[in-house]
C-alpha cells in the first residue's frame, strides 16, 4: 500500500454542512498484499465499489468535501467495527455469539470476496489484523469525524452522504411492483441515521435527476451510517448504493459507455444536496 491510507478533496470554500466520503472504491493493491492472497486481482476486485469517488468527484465543485479510501474493501473494510473480526481468519480470535457478516467471511479484516471465494489459504494472525486497523481503519474514520465536526461547527448540522454501488443481482428483492428494479437504494437504518426531512430531501434530489429510489431494502446501512447517523446531536448519515450494470461492466470491472452520462446526472443530484444546509452559522461576537 502507499503511504497515503486516505485522500481528502475539499472545496476552495466550504458552502455545506454535506460530507461525501466513500469508504470502498480503495484500488491501491500492493504486492505485499497480492503475493499474500490465492486469488488474481481482477478476483479481488469484485469486492470492491470500483469508480463510486468518480461518479461523485464533482463534491468539492460545490462546496463540500470528499473523503476517499485508498485501501481495498479486500484488505480491510472501513464499514466494519474493529470488533468485528473473524475466528475462521484470524489466529487466537474467540468466537462471541453469532454476527451475519463475520460468519459470512465479511468482517473488517474479510475472509472472502464477492461469490464467497477465500481470499487466503490459511490464517492470519492477530498482530497482523491490528496493524490493518491501526495503519487504515482508524485514520480514515478519524478524518471522516473530523470531516463531520466541521460541518456541524460550520452549518449547525452535518449530512454524511456515505457512497457505495452495489451489484445488480443483488437488488432483485427492491423491486417494486410496477415500478421495476431501483437505480439507487439510499438507506438510513430505518429512520435512526437521519432525519426524515434529510433523507426526504436527499430521496428528491436523486428522483429530481430521474434515478428510481427505494429505501433500506435490500441494504439499509452497516456500521457507518449506524455509527456516525446521529440526528439528536444533528448528524446525519445516509448510505447511498448505486446499480452497478448503469456505470460499469461488473464481470471485467470496467467502465461502459454510460459512465459518464451518469457522472453527469450525479453532478446534480451534488448540486442539489449542496442546498441542504447552505448558511454558516455565524460566528459569536469576541
Amino acid at each position: 500500500m502507499s503511504d497515503t491510507v486516505y485522500l481528502v478533496e475539499m472545496p476552495q470554500e466550504l458552502r455545506s454542512g454535506v460530507v461525501f466520503a466513500s469508504p470502498h472504491s480503495g484500488s491501491d493493491y500492493s504486492a505485499a498484499f497480492l503475493a499474500q492472497t490465492i486469488l488474481d486481482p481482477l478476483q479481488l476486485r469484485s469486492s470492491e465499489d470500483a469508480f463510486v469517488d468518480q461518479l461523485f468527484a464533482a463534491a468539492p465543485r460545490f462546496g463540500m468535501p470528499l473523503l476517499t479510501a485508498r485501501a481495498p474493501r479486500a484488505y480491510v473494510d472501513l464499514n466494519r467495527s474493529t470488533e468485528e473480526l473473524d475466528p475462521a481468519l484470524i489466529e487466537g480470535v474467540i468466537k462471541r455469539g453469532q454476527n451475519p457478516r463475520v460468519a459470512s467471511g465479511l468482517g473488517v479484516v474479510p475472509r472472502v470476496v464477492a461469490h464467497g471465494r477465500a481470499i487466503y489459504r490459511g490464517k492470519l494472525s492477530q498482530s497482523e489484523a491490528s496493524q490493518r486497523i491501526a495503519s487504515y481503519w482508524r485514520p480514515y474514520h478519524a478524518a471522516l469525524q473530523q470531516l463531520l465536526d466541521q460541518a456541524r461547527i460550520g452549518f449547525g448540522q452535518a449530512v454524511l452522504i456515505d457512497c457505495h454501488s452495489m451489484p445488480h443481482e443483488a437488488i432483485s428483492a427492491a423491486g417494486r411492483r410496477g415500478a421495476g428494479l431501483p437505480d439507487v437504494v439510499l438507506g438510513d437504518r430505518f429512520g435512526a441515521a437521519a432525519s426524515s426531512e434529510v433523507m426526504d430531501r436527499v430521496e428528491a434530489a436523486f428522483v429530481g435527476a430521474g434515478l428510481r429510489v427505494a429505501r433500506n431494502t435490500p441494504f439499509a446501512g452497516a456500521y457507518i451510517t449506524q455509527t456516525y447517523g446521529r440526528p439528536s446531536r444533528a448528524q446525519h448519515a445516509v448510505q447511498v448504493e448505486i446499480d452497478r450494470s448503469l456505470y460499469m461492466n461488473e464481470a471485467r470491472v470496467e467502465k461502459t459507455a454510460d459512465f459518464a452520462a451518469l457522472q453527469m446526472v450525479l453532478t446534480d443530484v451534488i448540486a442539489e444536496l449542496s442546498r441542504l444546509n447552505c448558511d454558516p452559522v455565524p460566528l459569536a461576537a469576541e
